[in-house]
């Protein structure tokens, strides 16, 4: 799977576990930036990652900042983009289960990047289950 990878400065130092955890997965990575601890903008980063989902460049897409907030309050306003912020097993679940989420948004500060790995995984692999979430999905689309 391709995976479209951003981060700030504040979840910087997370974003390069989750670069190295992805490759050891197998997974192809797209690193979004930012590449340094030195204060940004984290809209700049986390709208590349988004943006090579929304052209399907990238299956998927996770983004870090300090609370997970920013970046997925971000990415939400592209279209075709659906991003769920995770704290905890199922919630990795249920946002591709039932939102089919393309992308994930995590707070650096908040969680140990053992939760973060773990919550990637679920996410990644995952499938919608379609069903009744169908309509509801399209809701959002529209």
């Amino acid at each position: 799977m391709v995976i479209s990878v951003a981060s700030d400065h504040g979840g910087y130092l997370c974003k390069q576990e989750i670069i190295k955890y992805l490759v050891e997965l197998g997974h192809e990575v797209i690193d979004c930036g930012t590449n340094s601890l030195d204060s940004c903008d984290y809209p700049d980063f986390a709208k590349k990652a988004a943006n090579l989902v929304a052209n399907k460049t990238a299956q998927r897409g996770i983004v870090i900042c300090t609370t997970g907030e920013g970046v997925a309050i971000t990415v939400n306003k592209i279209k075709g983009i659906r991003c769920g912020i995770c704290y905890n097993d199922e919630v990795s679940y249920l946002i591709r289960a039932h939102n089919d989420c393309n992308m994930v948004a995590f707070g650096a500060k908040f969680f140990s990047i053992v939760d973060i790995k773990r919550w990637i995984s679920i996410f990644l692999t995952t499938e919608f289950e379609g069903g009744r979430h169908i309509a509801r999905v399209k809701k959002i689309e529209e």
